[in-house]
């Protein structure tokens, strides 16, 4: 497990502040420690994806195709220059990325989008209680 923290902050105060002003600018309530989101995967336009904190949004696309009478699988690498700042537990869970209009970065995500995670990796805080 990874200790909480957010790309761009320089000490646990300002990451605390950031991760308050983020959920702000998302429309969301900021978790408690405990109940802070490291990474999820999701499934979004038939591909995998991973959202992690401090990390590029990145994915997989497995697709088949009968060949001449033979199932081929093919996987195909995604990836985007978009990286994730955070992203807040819910039903769906939100992400916010350092894309338009955080900085002037363009992307083909929304800013903040939603996810429905089919997993959720937690930053690490003894004793906490998950939901």
């Amino acid at each position: 497990m990874v200790a909480f923290f957010l790309p761009r902050a320089s000490d646990d105060e300002q990451a605390e502040r950031l991760y308050e002003a983020l959920a702000e600018f998302a429309g969301c309530e900021p978790a408690p420690p405990g109940q802070r989101v490291h990474s999820i995967a999701f499934g979004q336009d038939g591909a995998q994806w991973v959202a992690e904190v401090g990390e590029q949004l990145s994915g997989r696309r497995t697709t088949q195709q009968l060949r001449r009478g033979e199932l081929i699988e093919r996987t195909e690498e995604l990836s985007s220059p978009t990286r994730v700042l955070a992203v807040y537990p819910g039903t769906p869970f939100v992400v916010v990325t350092d894309a338009q209009p955080i900085t002037g970065a363009p992307s083909e995500w929304a800013n903040p989008f939603t996810a429905a995670p089919d997993q959720v990796t937690w930053f690490d805080a003894p004793g906490a209680q998950r939901p």
